[in-house]
């Protein structure tokens, strides 16, 4: 296995979470930013039928689950077990 400083590590660890918390926010607008625009469209087009309602719920479902994968529970359990899985690995 390679040595690698703990502030090394933690660098490591906190770039990865700061990448993904970039990626969400980056979803989370481009989420905000399309479905303005296909509001506006329906509501342009076809206001009688409500179509952007679907495409809204069903990325939203989408997002709902990144951001959860990001600042939810998921993430904290998944840091818990890679902490446990690292300390088995280190005993002899």
């Amino acid at each position: 296995m390679t040595d690698i400083r703990p502030d090394e590590e933690l660098r490591r660890a906190a770039t990865r979470r700061a990448d993904a918390k970039i990626g969400f926010r980056a979803h989370a607008l481009v989420y905000v930013l399309v479905n303005l625009g296909l509001t506006a469209l329906n509501l342009l087009t076809s206001p009688g039928h409500l179509w952007f309602l679907w495409p809204m719920a069903g990325w939203g479902i989408g997002l709902l689950a990144h951001g959860l994968s990001v600042y939810g529970v998921t993430s904290i359990g998944r840091e818990e077990m890679i902490a446990k899985e690292m300390e088995r690995l280190r005993r002899p």
